[in-house]
């Protein structure tokens, strides 16, 4: 078959696709969510056996969307129709496609809320606000943030802005110069953190609570905490990575290449937790404050500790490139397909899109003070997008390009764009997508919902 040409373009090489995908997965949730949940569930023994899902489940997946990405060269919605005709079947399967972009899109409306206060906090911690403060008045630092929408709806502006005016930019002047720039800028970022974090004589207690190997800690919830983050982690499900994919080079190997992807983004979450443990047991501070390890334990211990608003500024400005990295691939898939389906150049459907999920972000940010009497299903606005994304959108989008990768598709297909010389691995491959994928993927889906629900 003919290669097809993207009409957005293609990465200039393979090393930028495995940035930008990178980009993608790593995100806030690496920060502190990661090494939290690896530290309370058996460090060392849940960091093997998470890996060992990220080997079953999760890059199989991800190899998945990017060979369907490639070879239909296209948003994701018209690469699922595209490929689905090339393998004789149904071009409904597009909406599979539709399912990721508007996951995506949904996802972007109340992320770029939290990545709001990160922004409100860099501005913070370059104030000197946050020097010598207790937990007591760093809790209501936070909770005054929340309850503020005038400034909730500032910070949500600038960050949509910021990553509006990227995606603007297109493959090669907006996302690939952003690449370029954040991600070197993201590693030096948690380079100098986890530096600093060896200077506070507490290295070793953060080392032990990450890596401290204790099987006896890991319970079957723990297995499960791993299974769902190898999935969520690489940003599966959503269509970023088949936006990618499209714009990914022929002659690239897909699985080399979501393996290396795969490896930084579970290094960078290892590392951020070698980076802020230190700092929080130097402080006496919990560990496992989850969400409030990033808001107000950390502000705290930045404040009273020598050079803490300096460090404490380089950190906000790292969380803040990881979430700008994430949310400009949430936007992609929507973007292109607009660009695709219209004929418009970027510079309208993003100027478009950016205003209506920037309206939603409006209502998602006041279920934190003016609409917080508003309930959907009895979750405010906020909570309510959060669910139906993570524990509905996403699992199914996963599970049926999972399905449609290992059953559907030609093998022909799936032979010609990840090129695997060796059968074993092949094999190994298809029997992951067809089988223990898919399995796994609707694991995650029925017990989150009975957990949400029950």
């Amino acid at each position: 078959m003919k290669d097809r040409q993207n009409i957005h373009g293609s990465w200039a090489n393979r090393w930028i696709f495995i940035l930008a995908a990178t980009g993608s997965a790593v995100g806030l949730g690496n920060i502190w969510k990661f090494p939290y949940i690896a530290g309370e569930n058996g460090g060392g023994a849940f960091v093997l056996v998470y890996l060992a899902f990220i080997l079953a489940v999760g890059v199989p997946i991800m190899m998945a969307e990017v060979l369907v990405g490639r070879r239909g060269r296209q948003s994701p919605i018209n690469s699922m129709r595209e490929v689905a005709i090339e393998s004789e079947h149904s071009p409904k399967w597009a909406l599979v496609g539709w399912v990721g972009a508007l996951a995506g899109f949904l996802i972007f409306s109340f992320y770029s809320v939290v990545a709001g206060w990160v922004l409100a906090y860099v501005a913070g911690m370059a104030n000197g606000d946050f020097l010598d403060i207790g937990s007591e008045q760093a809790g209501k630092a936070f909770n005054d943030l929340l309850a503020d929408p005038q400034a909730l709806v500032i910070w949500h502006t600038v960050f949509v802005i910021l990553v509006m005016t990227v995606v603007m930019g297109g493959v090669n002047k907006g996302l690939e110069r952003a690449t370029r720039i954040m991600m070197p800028a993201l590693f030096v970022l948690l380079t100098v953190l986890l530096g600093y974090s060896m200077t506070t004589g507490s290295f070793g207690a953060g080392v032990d609570f990450l890596f401290h190997f204790d099987p006896s800690e890991l319970s079957w919830d723990a297995v499960l905490v791993a299974l769902g983050h190898s999935f969520f982690t690489l940003s599966l499900g959503m269509g970023a990575i088949m936006a990618y994919g499209s714009y990914m080079p022929k002659d690239a190997s897909i699985g080399g290449t979501v393996l290396t992807i795969a490896a930084l983004d579970t290094l960078v979450a290892l590392i951020a937790g070698l980076a802020i443990f230190p700092i929080v047991f130097a402080n006496s501070l919990d560990p496992g404050a989850g969400p409030g390890l990033m808001f107000i334990t950390l502000p705290v211990a930045f404040g009273q500790m020598p050079g803490g608003q300096i460090f404490g500024f380089l950190f906000f400005v790292l969380v803040a490139l990881a979430a700008w990295s994430s949310a400009i691939s949430l936007m992609e898939p929507a973007v292109a397909w607009m660009v695709e389906r219209f004929g418009l150049g970027r510079g309208p459907v993003c100027t478009l899109l950016g205003i209506v999920v920037w309206m939603l972000g409006l209502a998602a940010l006041s279920s934190f003070n003016v609409g917080s009497d508003v309930a959907l299903f009895g979750m405010n606005i906020f909570d309510f997008l959060d669910f139906i994304t993570a524990n509905v959108m996403l699992p199914l989008g996963g599970l049926f390009v999972a399905f449609f990768t290992g059953w559907v598709l030609k093998q022909k297909i799936t032979e010609d764009e990840l090129d695997i010389k060796e059968a074993r691995i092949y094999m190994a491959w298809s029997f992951s997508i067809r089988y223990i994928a898919p399995i796994a993927v609707a694991a995650i889906f029925i017990l989150n919902l009975i957990e949400k629900l029950g």
